[in-house]
């Protein structure tokens, strides 16, 4: 058999033929599966493969593309997916690279909806007890919208009509686009520093799902959330809904309606305030004639004070003056009682007992005096005569006599004799004043 070398390829150079051919003919497809083994490692890329009943292959979406997904990719989510086949060539194995995807049978923003929906509500976003109460007569109203919008003019229009003196303060931002979300997130986060505003309001006109996307991202969703000012979403329509109405402390079917609901109408509230004010006079003059009635009744029912007080004065007077004689009679008994002790106690004046004592203790106190000084001096003549005897036998008196105390080094055990000794060791001799260090050079026995 023979072999033509010229045509033999290695595995490298027909893996890249191959991925050239499929690079070429399959420069831009649609194709439709179901995702499965999905994961995203730290790079930020989407790994999965796309199957159907009978087949399968690997696919990727890098993260420059992945960033611009709105809904979350997940295991066995039908999709519509565009890009193209190329070869992973360390490993042999064709895929698709996407540029685009979106899931079969709803659309990609309705599918981030829900999923956005439900994660919030799961974290308990829309709970209802999260719900704040609107003010019944804001003085201050912060509104988030579009300065250039039909929303803002419908809201002006409105809460102008309706209460004309209440303050409205505008957070200008975008309603719509790339950046929108985040402007309207902040816009809210700045009204609650502003002090004073007691309501915002959260509004733009009707239009499509993607003109109305940004108040379905979920920075402004927190945002809402975060407010500890009440909210009212008013974005759309009546057949709108966004997350940021369910979020809200309200939500308006429109932005008229949210001026509707933010304020009453002011002739209404004078009318009510007038009305209420003609049932509180009716309620007074009838309160006011239920009690005249009543104290005519009870001047009837009750007997004349002045009559019961004349008699409780007499008696007073009467038991006054019985109770005089007693309580003089009473006292003058106590003031001779009090005579008598204060008689038995000058007799027991505890002043003499005091002075008495003092002269016994000025007494004891000199003889203890006098005796501890005795004993003092005798006990200084015993220790003098005592340090003179061991002052005669003290070594040191012996020492100032010229005599001195020769010691053996480094033990400084004291040499009686000069045998116990070596030419050359050295020895301390203890001086009566001093001390030598020597070394012995000749000993004599």
């Amino acid at each position: 058999m023979y072999l033509d070398y010229k045509k033999i390829l290695t595995v490298s150079e027909l893996t890249q033929q191959i991925k050239q051919r499929l690079e070429e003919g399959f420069r831009e497809i649609w194709v439709e599966g179901e995702l499965s083994n999905l994961r995203s490692p730290s790079s930020g890329h989407y790994y999965f493969t796309l199957k159907d009943d009978k087949s399968q292959m690997r696919a990727v979406i890098f993260r420059f593309m992945g960033r611009f997904l709105k809904f979350a990719l997940q295991d066995g989510l039908s999709v519509i997916c565009r890009g193209r086949v190329t070869v992973y060539e360390p490993r042999g194995e064709y895929q698709l690279i996407l540029d685009y995807i979106e899931p079969k049978g709803i659309g990609a923003l309705q599918l981030a909806f829900e999923q956005l929906k439900e994660k919030l509500k799961r974290e308990g976003l829309f709970d209802p007890a999260h719900k704040k109460p609107l003010p019944l007569l804001p003085k201050k109203i912060g509104i988030v919208t579009s300065p250039s919008g039909a929303a803002i003019q419908d809201l002006l229009q409105v809460i102008g009509r309706r209460f004309p003196t209440v303050e409205i303060l505008i957070n200008p931002v975008r309603v719509q686009g790339e950046g929108a979300a985040q402007e309207i997130a902040t816009a809210i986060e700045e009204l609650n520093r502003v002090s004073g505003i007691d309501v915002i309001i959260v509004a733009r006109g009707g239009g499509s799902l993607e003109d109305l996307w940004a108040f379905n991202e979920e920075v402004v969703a927190r945002a809402i959330f975060r407010s500890a000012i009440p909210t009212i979403s008013a974005v759309g329509h009546e057949i709108d809904f966004t997350i940021a109405d369910f979020v809200a402390d309200l939500r308006a079917p429109t932005p008229s309606v949210a001026g509707e609901l933010v304020v009453r109408d002011k002739a209404e509230l004078t009318h009510l305030i007038g009305s209420l004010s003609d049932r509180l006079g009716n309620a007074m003059i009838h309160q006011l004639e239920g009690g005249k009635k009543q104290l005519t009744f009870l001047k009837k029912s009750v007997p004349d004070l002045r009559l019961i007080v004349g008699d409780l004065q007499l008696r007073v007077d009467d038991l006054s003056s019985r109770l005089v004689p007693r309580v003089t009679h009473g006292l003058q008994l106590k003031r001779e009682r009090l005579k008598g002790m204060r008689l038995r106690l000058l007799l027991r004046n505890p002043a003499l007992l005091i002075k008495d004592c003092r002269k016994t203790i000025s007494l004891c106190e000199k003889g203890l005096v006098d005796s501890t000084r005795q004993c003092i001096d005798h006990a200084r003549q015993l220790i003098e005569r005592d340090v003179g005897k061991l002052s005669s036998l003290s070594p040191l008196q012996v020492l100032q006599r010229g005599y001195s105390i020769t010691r053996k080094l480094p033990s400084y055990q004291i040499v009686k004799e000069s045998g116990t000794l070596s030419e050359g060791e050295r020895v301390n001799v203890v001086l009566g004043k001093g001390e030598l260090f020597c070394q012995v050079e000749k000993i004599t026995h």
